[in-house]
């Protein structure tokens, strides 16, 4: 009996790391080509780069938003409710679970797709470009009536513990919007009419044709598999599921998620629906120079920081159950050292990543956008300075909501969105461009001090080991800096930074110089051993490092 019980904890923990491995790869891999697009993309557009930069970015600004409300945080309920009927033995329940929500998110899909599409001018209005802004999310309302019905066959696949077909449709659907993006903008802008809002245009809709690559490849995973057929014809033997109390049961838990999970991009949406209008008053850029602008504070630098803040929400996502756990079980101990490990960890991986960009800076820029003038240098920087308080607050957002302090988050972030509201138009006034950037840092800062204090009142929060090892971070991450700087200083009076190639080399050399001094210090210091474990220990060996 301990034996099977041994062999089956084993086979749960190799599928639960398969599972976790096509998931980070799917993640990675889109990442990745979510990003990689933009240099060729950025070059074609030619003169008008910044501004078609903008569009492109308002447009998914807009349309992320209703993508995150569209599903109404129900797959991974119905993934959840998958789960539990399977090992239930109960598959004809979690089939018709399945069919049913599969026809509510189709419902949901139209709903929020018809909303998008009526909003679209007033929205583009308001952000101060409504004649360029209104094609463009009108192109991207297509993809909101198949995401949501999408999102639950992906919860499906994560139900039955079979992260594959989610990851694969990930990169497929990624790899597809790539080429059609860079297919279509490379038709117009250089064998076409050259018209770069119809590029703008067709780059967006390419979220429509990735969306459909993706659904058919989960399609033809059911097909295959045998799951459509057994979906369609479900109905469970002698029992009734009453969907409306699951459905109001999961919008009562999700609605917290949804709202602190989509905080940045709401901080966002108030810069864009200010910006333009607002500066047009009250100075005399044109609105062509303040879209401009608008790219250099969020369209081109978003590309980039959220790879980094990327780490913090990760860090989150592993954070959650076991906290979740520990807090259940009563250990307020163990849950607050949990705690403190994924603030220190957080610290690790951020403090040094933001300091040795902000030192290679302008070729981290440029490497994506080209030679750039000081001012989106400058617009830059202040982003990745930004990283810290939006990377701690998707983290601490995330920590206080795993401890059932759900009522006391929601209402810090609001808090939080009135100080930023109150503080936008006197930012925008004194500071001008940078404004935004300034409001949203005090806004954000106020929800994260709020947030800390309620764990610290409802948990025993060590501070002093906490600091302690900050400390040794700020430390490290100082060095680090220095050695980065010397690098790219010496770099800079051998090879200047004045084009593509040029900038990926100084970001590939300083860059390498960075993690080589970083991954030295944090073995020596033991700080390594909190993201590798046992590894680190022999890494040591290898390198005779005491």
């Amino acid at each position: 009996m301990a034996e099977h019980k041994t062999t089956e904890q084993t086979q749960q923990q190799e599928s639960m790391a398969k599972g976790l491995a096509w998931l980070t790869a799917g993640n990675f891999i889109s990442r990745l080509l979510g990003i990689a697009y933009i240099i060729p993309w950025y070059m074609w557009m030619g003169s008008h780069r910044a501004e078609a930069n903008t569009l492109f970015g308002m447009g998914y600004q807009v349309y992320g938003n209703f993508l995150l409300i569209s599903t109404i945080g129900l797959p991974p309920a119905v993934a959840k409710q998958i789960a539990k009927y399977n090992v239930q033995g109960r598959q004809d329940i979690s089939y018709y679970i399945v069919r049913e929500f599969l026809k509510l998110m189709l419902i949901l899909g139209a709903v929020f797709a018809g909303i998008m599409f009526i909003s679209s001018p007033a929205l583009a209005e308001w952000s101060g470009a409504k004649e360029q802004l209104t094609p463009v999310m009108y192109s991207l309302v297509p993809p909101l009536f198949i995401f949501p019905a999408m999102s639950i066959m992906r919860g499906f696949f994560q139900g039955h513990q079979d992260m594959k077909p989610y990851a694969i449709s990930q990169i497929v659907e990624q790899i597809v919007r790539v080429i059609w993006i860079l297919g279509a903008t490379f038709y117009i802008m250089k064998l076409g009419s050259g018209d770069y809002l119809s590029a703008v245009i067709q780059s967006t809709f390419a979220a429509f044709i990735g969306m459909i690559a993706s659904a058919g490849v989960l399609i033809y995973t059911l097909y295959k598999e045998g799951f459509i057929e057994k979906i369609m014809k479900a109905k469970p033997a002698g029992d009734t599921i009453h969907l409306k109390p699951l459905i109001l049961e999961t919008m009562k838990e999700a609605i917290p998620l949804i709202i602190l999970g989509c905080a940045i991009q709401i901080f966002q949406m108030v810069d864009q629906l200010t910006f333009v209008n607002t500066l047009l008053r009250i100075t005399d850029y044109t609105r062509e120079e303040l879209l401009v602008f608008s790219a250099y504070m969020t369209s081109n630098p978003s590309k980039i920081t959220m790879l980094i803040i990327g780490i913090s929400v990760s860090i989150a996502a592993v954070a959650i159950p076991m906290v979740t756990e520990r807090f259940v079980q009563k250990d307020m101990k163990g849950t607050a050292d949990l705690i403190v490990d994924n603030i220190q960890l957080f610290f690790l991986l951020i403090i040094p990543a933001i300091v040795g960009s902000v030192i290679i800076a302008r070729p981290l820029y440029s490497v994506f956008y080209g030679p750039a003038e000081d001012q989106a240098i400058y617009l830059f920087i202040i982003n990745l300075l930004l990283i810290f308080i939006q990377g701690l607050y998707s983290l601490v957002g995330v920590l206080i909501q795993a401890i059932f302090q759900n009522r006391k988050a929601i209402w810090y972030f609001f808090i939080g969105l009135g100080v930023k509201l109150v503080l936008q138009l006197p930012a925008l006034y004194v500071f001008q461009v940078y404004g935004p950037l300034v409001s949203t840092a005090v806004g954000l800062t106020v929800s994260v001090i709020l947030f800390d204090r309620r764990i610290n009142q409802v948990l025993p929060i060590s501070q002093r080991r906490l600091w302690k090892d900050i400390r040794k971070v700020l430390v490290i991450s100082l060095i680090m800096g220095m050695g980065v700087w010397l690098v790219e200083t010496g770099l800079s009076l051998i090879i200047p930074v004045t084009g593509y190639v040029s900038s990926a080399i100084h970001v590939g050399i300083s860059g390498l110089v960075g993690i080589l001094i970083f991954g030295i210090l944090t073995l020596k210091t033991r700080q390594l051993d909190k993201l590798i474990g046992s590894r680190a220990v022999l890494l040591r060996k290898t390198l005779h490092i005491s």
